[in-house]
């Protein structure tokens, strides 16, 4: 630094003299004066020591070296008591403004009286090395200027946008916006003299230029103008005076905010002050006639996405059934913008909020545009097409039901009302057209002489009882040493649905999904009784009516786990699995032939009143538990064939039962030995009305006398509401009996690897001429599963600096259809001077990984702005 040039010109002094003298007239070097090292020589301030004393020292003293330093001006010869050694020493002169040119390595003498009027600033030691880190040799006073800003607002660059970032966020105290704040890099900005040049910065780039510029005020119009650029219509008159006047640089607003929001560091400030500005403005008030497609670009406040979910919703809401594809595509808009954007909702509550809206109002879009392919009901020729149109396509409905329900009830947490009448409409349209319909369809192929109930066995379709012989046995005809079974108890076939797509998003995993014929009633015991090897099953009449196997009671994990002995088996729980580890859980399978996983989750959930309304949620936990024993078993224990089933389905419905939906018996048959909300089981129990009936021997196998008759109500029906009603199992509707059995094998196969969807460009574009340019890209392959969506962003760039907007694009289009696989993204171009045979680069990186996917050379030749 400064200090060791000093001591170096100072040593130099010394080698010559005996005395030197050193007048600081503005005490410039006051502070550091004490840190020189200089050997043999004796410091002394005159205006600390009397003169006489200081004389008569030196004078005891010749063979010393003596540095008198002083902050005032030499006395004139008259009044000098120290005259006689000024004229036989020297005096030492320190040029703070050429020590600074040097400290600094500029090169520039001109910026010698900017230096000085930097003093203030340059004063600080600290402030000085920080402005080393930015400084180049070639700087001028403007550039020195952002330098010396972007130290007082610690700022990583000397760029205007990086600036506000931080003195913005400076707004942000506690998790609370405060817009009247004392901003104290604001504080230091004006105590330092550089206010001026800070608004002179600020008027280059937004063409800001107030007589009374103030921070809280450019805030407001940089994310007042960013909306109304991007607003499809005129913006509301109450905030036109906000909006910047120079249309061409009131481009650069909508670049520093959507910089400043997709900014991980920083974004939450940007929340926070966007929204109190909104409530300021009373925002939601002045949108609330705007629809969603003027809103589809707008991402500067959350009252633009609330208000766009509302508008959207309504349209659901008002228009089920009808054609649904531009409520998608709002939605995949808006779920790329800011405030619903998933990469940003596991650390903002929200974000998350936002997002499970539009996962709501996707799931009921979906599921209005099923029923409208349904809109006659529902009719089948035989229970085989019954049972074949179920797991083929009737599914979805209980699916996108979860799948909506699951996401509004994401949404209470912030009392927002705004789903409630979906709600309500979705609950009719399943409680009480989905239901009853499917319900009366499905009793015509189940009852009758030539009913299902009758025989019940469907062709090509492996009944429950014969899962052992039919499926897993003859997998150990091939070089198959061991067979994993992981039974998730309920997990009915929707459920399942959901894990085959995610197992087959993973590399080597190959699964596939088929239905087998459940047992009747579709009970836990019965259930889970079937799915062991046996050759028969019975029922011991007695307190617990436990199902024999092979004679024996297996209602335990203890009782299975003796059982599979005899195939060289065992039984044990999921979470016992997985916490045994590597090691431990190689050594438990390493000499089992047949390993019976037992997981339980929605059963465990659903079953109980206290908290049934959690079955939804109880589903989305098994989907990502079983995803997760199923990568245990393969990837730790080496397990490479897997099967996947349940004991039973379950029927769920969100809304309180009333009386419409008990078959209330007003007495329960004799012979009854067990009776549940969904069955009845005994002898000789005769017929109802109310119930379908039938005997297990043909229901479930057991054998002529161990066999019972049972009645279960009919359609979606219970016999009594005790104990909760809303979960139920135990009766014949598909989404009871029809039993997902998935198949999980490993392979290194080309086929079984997956892979994200590739993007093209579509179109010649390679020049940008106005502020605003839209791009259309393409989605080359299809969403599968092995072909996985993908999120990205989208810029411009000069080499690697942005030279735009960053805006995201999710590519997850599942159609076949080249034209709905088309995204387009409209970037907005930073204003400024580009030179127009530069090559710029049109950008697309993976939002996660920040990979490069496409680069794209483009020319920006700038001869008009957009009007907005």
């Amino acid at each position: 630094m400064s200090i060791q040039r000093i001591s170096d010109g100072l040593g130099a002094l010394f080698k010559e003299q005996s005395v030197v003298f050193w007048h600081d007239l503005e005490s410039e070097f006051a502070s550091v004066i004490e840190e020189l090292q200089i050997n043999g020589v004796q410091l002394v301030r005159s205006d600390e020591t009397p003169t006489l004393q200081l004389k008569i020292e030196i004078e005891k003293a010749p063979g010393k070296r003596w540095l008198i330093y002083s902050n005032k001006t030499e006395p004139e010869p008259a009044h000098d008591w120290l005259l006689d050694l000024r004229l036989r020493s020297k005096s030492f002169r320190a040029d703070t403004t050429s020590i600074l040119l040097e400290d600094l390595g500029l090169t520039t003498q001109g910026l010698r009286h900017h230096l000085k009027l930097r003093s203030k600033f340059l004063r600080s030691k600290d402030r000085v090395e920080r402005l080393k880190r930015l400084v180049l040799p070639g700087d001028g006073a403007p550039e020195l200027d952002s330098k010396m800003l972007a130290v007082l607002t610690r700022s990583d660059q000397p760029e205007l946008f990086a600036m506000l970032q931080r003195l913005f966020a400076s707004l942000v105290s506690d998790g609370e916006a405060d817009l009247a704040a004392q901003v104290k890099a604001w504080q230091d900005i004006v105590a330092n003299d550089l206010d001026s040049s800070f608004w002179t910065l600020v008027q280059a780039q937004f063409g800001y230029a107030d007589a009374e510029p103030k921070l809280r005020d450019l805030l407001v119009r940089v994310l007042v103008t960013d909306m109304c650029r991007n607003l499809d219509s005129e913006p509301p008159p109450q905030l036109v005076h906000f909006v910047l006047p120079d249309r061409s640089l009131a481009a650069n607003a909508s670049v520093f905010a959507a910089r400043w929001r997709s900014d991980l560091a920083f974004y939450g400030s940007y929340n926070m002050l966007a929204c109190a500005i909104a409530q300021e403005f009373n925002l939601a008030q002045l949108l609330s006639s705007y629809t969603a497609e003027q809103l589809a670009e707008c991402m500067a406040f959350e009252e633009v996405e609330l208000r766009v979910v509302q508008d959207l919703k309504q349209r659901i809401v008002s228009g089920a059934g009808a054609n649904m594809d531009v409520v998608r595509s709002l939605i995949a808009r808006r779920r790329d913008g800011h405030w619903a954007n998933p990469l940003l909702a596991s650390s903002n509550e929200r974000t998350r909020a936002l997002a499970a809206c539009y996962d709501a109002l996707t799931a009921a879009a979906d599921f209005f545009s099923l029923k409208a392919s349904f809109a006659g009901g529902f009719s089948f020729s035989n229970a085989d097409a019954a049972f074949s149109k179920y797991k083929e396509e009737l599914f979805r409905f209980d699916q996108l039901y979860r799948h909506f329900h699951a996401a509004a009830d994401a949404v209470e947490p912030t009392g927002w009302a705004v789903l409630h009448e979906l709600r309500e409409t979705i609950e009719s349209a399943y409680s009480g057209w989905y239901i009853p319909q499917l319900s009366m369809a499905w009793a015509k192929v189940l009852e009758g002489s030539d009913g299902l109930l009758n025989q019940w066995k469907l062709p090509n379709v492996i009944s429950q009882q014969a899962f052992f012989n039919r499926h897993v046995a003859p997998l150990f005809e091939g070089s198959v040493k061991r067979v994993f079974v992981l039974i998730s108890d309920a997990m009915r076939y929707e459920v399942a649905h959901e894990l085959v797509q995610q197992v087959n998003s993973k590399n080597r995993f190959k699964a596939s999904l088929e239905g087998m014929l459940g047992v009747l009633p579709s009970y836990t015991a019965l259930g889970m009784a079937a799915l062991l090897p046996h050759q028969t099953l019975a029922y011991k009449v007695g307190a617990n009516l436990d199902v024999l196997v092979d004679g024996h009671s297996v209602a335990t994990l203890e009782q299975r786990n003796e059982h599979l002995m005899q195939f060289g088996g065992m039984a044990i729980k999921a979470e016992d699995l997985m916490a045994l580890g590597k090691e431990k859980g190689r050594e438990l399978v390493r000499n089992q032939r047949l390993v019976y996983v037992y997981h339980d989750r929605i059963d465990m959930i659903g079953d109980k009143q206290a908290s049934e309304t959690k079955t939804f949620e109880a589903a989305a936990q098994t989907v990502q538990e079983l995803s997760g024993v199923l990568g245990f078993i393969v990837n730790t224990l080496n397990g490479s064939n897997v099967v996947v089933t349940a004991d039973h389905g379950f029927m769920y419905q969100e809304s309180a039962l009333d009386a419409a939906d008990k078959s209330a018996l007003e007495e329960k048959p004799v012979g009854t030995l067990k009776a549940k909300k969904r069955y009845l089981i005994g002898r000789d129990l005769g017929k109802s009305p109310k119930a379908w009936s039938g005997n297990t021997a043909i229901t479930a196998g057991t054998t002529p006398d161990g066999s019972l008759d049972f009645w279960v109500p009919k359609g979606a029906s219970r016999f009594h509401f005790a104990g909760g009603a809303r979960f139920v199992h135990g009766s014949a509707m598909p989404q009871e009996v029809v039993v997902p059995l998935i198949t999980v094998r490993v392979t290194d196969a080309e086929s079984a690897k997956s892979k994200l969807v590739s993007v093209s460009l579509l179109g010649a574009v390679n020049k940008v001429v106005t502020n605003t340019q839209r791009f259309e890209f393409i989605q080359t392959d299809a969403v599968s599963d092995r072909v996985l969506a993908r999120n990205v962003v989208v810029s411009l760039r000069d080499g690697d600096r942005l030279v735009s907007d960053e805006q995201s694009l999710t590519f997850d289009s599942t159609s076949q259809l080249l034209d709905e696989r088309k995204r387009s993204v409209l970037l907005t171009v930073l204003t400024g001077a580009h030179d127009p045979q530069k090559r710029h680069d049109l950008v697309m990186r993976d939002a996660v990984s920040k990979a490069e996917i496409l680069r794209l050379p483009i020319k920006i030749d700038l001869a008009f702005g957009n009007d907005f």
